[in-house]
């Protein structure tokens, strides 16, 4: 048996160098034949080939599988993430992978590092694909042996990019090898997960879209349209005059239920990682809830707007420590967003009076003031072109139109709505970017950032959608 598991080793690798020289004209790469693992650039990734390259047989037709796990739905720049693939296949005998994670231009995101292992059970490999650099994690010969019976798994650390750099998609081929010494019979599998700088809100099941989503002040009542399966849910959790702000407080990449009661200044929260309900008193009537993560923990913290004295007060998740700081005055709008990509919500306000934009960046506290709408615009903040950074956006009710100022590609203006309706952005298709989308009486109305109109009847008159944030602006709902 030890004859034939080298010999299996061999041939794969003397198969990987001659793929690699078939597909030389996409895949420029340098590395030599070799029996610690395989040539990079084998994941399936665009531009890429998979491991059907040097082995017969159609992916992911077998009777095992591949499994990639801990990948953040939502990643938190320069945080280390402890990822796992796993591979099983029944009476395999021989075990492999690569994995990449690569930006939608293709290019390499964030870094791998190895956890120590005595014998080493993966390692770290380069290539260039397409003339972008990639890096991959593969196993090597050590690495080949199952962990148990019929599976396999390899662990590693993978460091978010520095900043934010959109949707980032991590692709990953496996092997599953009889150890017959030949490259017949052996199953292939492929697989990849994305994982999102933030467009991802609203997200009720933890899938990859946003849910549409309503609070009905009625009856204190959620009313819930799954992306992930079109399952429908209806959870009571709050009540008439309550403000909605779902979002994800306890880190696990599923929003939460919670609401504001203004009156009392107190935060009612539905944890979805194990169903707890806390209500934690912090603020006082006529404040305005605010959403977002202010310290770059992976958590939404508690915070809210004063207009009165234009004073935002914080508290974050990761410390528990009190933040205040004034900026804005009585007739702003609070717009917090992460405007400059460093995975900290800015403080930021919107001035109806002037239509301009007023930001704190959390990068180096540098103060920007810019005119982008007018008086009568609803600011409505969001990633609309997938690069990682919130883009200043209006929607113009007496128009129908989205103005949007986009950090990587500039201004354009779209009609896609009447003066009626509420502006309620997500990203429901999950390719990382945030989707226009107003809500009208109980319907629906998206247009995808890929160009795709749905309509969609749920609600009711008077219910609140949940991705309308810019609500939590007014004085009653």
């Amino acid at each position: 048996m030890r004859i034939r598991i080298i010999a299996k080793i061999i041939t794969l690798c003397i198969m990987a160098l001659v793929a690699v020289i078939g597909f030389s004209g996409a895949l420029q790469r340098q590395i030599s034949a070799s029996s610690s693992g395989p040539a990079p650039a084998f994941t399936g990734a665009p531009g890429e080939a998979d491991c059907s390259a040097c082995h017969e047989g159609t992916p992911n037709t077998g009777q095992g599988n591949l499994i990639i796990t801990n990948v953040p739905l939502n990643y938190v720049p320069n945080k280390n993430y402890q990822i796992t693939v796993t591979v099983t296949q029944p009476q395999a005998v021989l075990f492999g992978f690569e994995i990449t994670a690569i930006d939608d231009q293709g290019r390499k995101a964030g870094d791998f590092s190895l956890i120590p292992q005595s014998p080493s059970q993966t390692q770290i490999v380069q290539g260039v694909v397409n003339g972008n650099q990639r890096r991959y994690v593969t196993q090597t010969s050590d690495g080949t042996i199952p962990s148990t019976f019929d599976t396999k798994s390899w662990s590693f650390i993978w460091t978010a990019p520095t900043s934010k750099v959109g949707k980032i998609t991590f692709y990953a081929a496996g092997i599953a090898a009889n150890g017959d010494g030949t490259p017949i019979g052996d199953s292939i599998y492929t697989r990849n997960r994305p994982s999102f700088s933030g467009t991802l809100t609203v997200n009720f099941d933890g899938d990859t879209k946003s849910d549409i989503a309503v609070f009905r002040p009625s009856n204190g009542t959620w009313y819930i349209l799954r992306s992930s399966n079109n399952g429908f849910s209806a959870t009571q959790f709050g009540t008439s005059g309550d403000k909605p702000v779902a979002t994800d407080f306890d880190g696990d990449g599923v929003s939460d239920l919670a609401v504001f009661r203004e009156s009392i200044g107190t935060w009612y929260i539905l944890r979805s990682s194990d169903a707890q309900f806390t209500g934690i008193q912090f603020g006082t009537n006529g404040d305005k809830p605010v959403i977002g993560d202010f310290d770059a923990d992976g958590k939404s913290d508690i915070a809210v707007f004063r207009p009165s004295t234009g004073m935002w007060y914080i508290l974050r998740s990761s410390d528990s420590q009190l933040m205040a700081l004034q900026f804005g005055s009585n007739a702003d709008k609070a717009v917090p967003a992460d405007f400059d990509g460093d995975g900290k919500t800015d403080v930021a306000v919107f001035r109806p009076s002037n239509g301009v934009w007023y930001i704190l960046r959390s990068t180096n506290n540098q103060l920007i003031a810019q005119q982008f709408g007018v008086s009568s615009d609803i600011p409505v903040p969001a990633d609309y072109d997938g690069d990682g950074r919130s883009d200043l956006a209006v929607f113009r009710p007496s128009i129908g139109t989205w103005f949007l100022l986009r950090s990587s590609s500039g201004f354009t203006g779209i009609q896609f709505g009447s003066s009626s309706d509420k502006p309620a952005p997500a990203d429901f298709d999950g390719d990382g970017k945030t989707d226009l989308a107003v809500y009208r009486n109980g319907a629906w109305y998206i247009l995808t950032s890929q160009g795709s109109f749905s309509a969609t009847i749920f609600g009711l008159a008077g219910d609140i959608p949940a991705s309308a944030t810019y609500l939590l602006n007014e004085n009653s709902l």
